[in-house]
């Protein structure tokens, strides 16, 4: 199960409390305090590794605490602290405070690591307040209470590039003949509920390319799927446009790209500064006589007029998928 969003309470460890204790030893006369300190409460740290993919472990879990801090003892013996608690998350989840979803950290990339709460002070024995106006003081101090924090944890999937498409364009075939990735794959819309990632060679280079489920119009106000996968195509540095080219396509070519391009231009604008380049799909369906050429003519001489690097394949039949990957690598080590 795919879980890019979670919502949970961060609760660090209190620190231990301050020992009151006096001496007895039956030989050692006006003993006085050996009261020690508490230990501190244990931190929550958050860690960003690259084989987790999702939030699923936060799914059910939704608070988290960290070990207390002990109470010190006699003796001047201080209390055991508490032990920090790891949290590992996947390196693009982003931290934000609930309710109001102000930033807190953004784990832009893997071996990231941040305090989220920090654990309580122990508090100090009454060994600590003794002094020449009292010499047997009876108070110790309370350990403080830790850190405690309701965050929003969102996912936004790290891939170098991410394929944007309308439903049925064709994206989870495509995915799969250019990598291993095995997502669902068949002939009705929503086919991909969940984003799938795939490494795609060439050579000796890789690459990262993510498929995301279908946009439709509305998107961006929470039509189809919503902005839930929306938010992925922010960390692509490359936007794929898949189109289905087919004579069976709901819409023409040239009008989907344009859904596309507003659904992301209305999500955030600066989507679409993004590098892209636009795929034709399903070329394989295309009659032999040219008849069905007109619709995509007009969106290849809109790629040529306005400089964005075009291609035409057909993922079922693996017709061009190499020249689709040259343009894949070529748009990579631009970077």
């Amino acid at each position: 199960m795919f879980v890019d969003s979670a919502v949970v309470t961060f609760a660090a460890g209190k620190g231990g409390d301050g020992c009151i204790s006096f001496r007895r030893e039956k030989y050692v006369p006006k003993g006085g305090p050996n009261g020690g300190n508490g230990g501190n409460g244990g931190s929550i740290i958050l860690v960003s590794q690259k084989n987790h993919h999702s939030l699923i472990d936060f799914k059910y879990k939704k608070i988290i605490k960290a070990q207390k801090g002990a109470n010190g003892s006699g003796s001047n013996k201080t209390g055991k602290n508490g032990e920090n608690k790891i949290i590992y998350v996947p390196a693009g989840t982003v931290i934000k405070s609930f309710p109001d979803e102000k930033p807190i950290f953004d784990f832009s990339k893997e071996d990231m690591t941040f305090t989220l709460v920090k654990g309580g002070k122990g508090g100090l024995g009454n060994t600590h307040f003794k002094s020449s106006t009292n010499q047997t003081p009876r108070f110790a101090q309370k350990g403080t209470k830790g850190e405690s924090l309701t965050a929003i944890l969102e996912l936004k999937l790290i891939a170098f590039a991410g394929l944007v498409g309308l439903p049925n364009a064709g994206k989870s075939t495509l995915i799969s003949k250019i990598s291993g990735a095995k997502p669902k794959i068949a002939a009705y819309p929503f086919t991909t509920i969940e984003p799938h990632l795939g490494v795609v060679y060439k050579d000796f280079d890789s690459l990262v390319v993510a498929d995301i489920p279908g946009i439709i119009q509305g998107a961006h106000r929470g039509e189809g799927m919503g902005i839930q996968f929306l938010r992925h195509i922010e960390r692509n540095k490359v936007l794929i446009f898949l189109l289905d080219v087919s004579p069976f396509a709901e819409i023409p070519p040239m009008d989907a790209l344009s859904v596309l391009q507003d659904e992301l231009k209305f999500y955030k604008t600066n989507l679409l500064r993004k590098k892209h380049f636009v795929t034709a799909n399903k070329i394989d369906l295309l009659t032999k006589n040219g008849k069905n050429r007109e619709k995509i003519d007009v969106l290849k001489n809109h790629c040529f007029k306005n400089n964005i690097p075009y291609v035409e394949i057909s993922a079922r039949e693996e017709i061009n998928l190499m020249q689709f990957k040259e343009k894949l690598f070529e748009l990579y080590h631009e970077e």
